[in-house]
């Protein structure tokens, strides 16, 4: 049934549904991995650039 109402859809570029599906899984995932990183992990990263040593 979803291949006869895609098919009759018309011309759909399905790389670029690929591409932007892929991309908001990406997206997705370091987003959620970001905000589970501990808040001591993120404040010694940024300070990583100014440190001397």
């Amino acid at each position: 049934m979803y291949k006869h109402i895609l098919a009759g859809a018309g011309d759909i570029n399905w790389m670029a549904i690929f591409a932007l599906l892929t991309f908001f899984w990406l997206f997705t995932i370091s987003a959620i991995t970001i905000f589970r990183k501990k808040k001591s992990f993120i404040d010694h990263m940024a300070n990583l650039p100014l440190d001397e040593e």
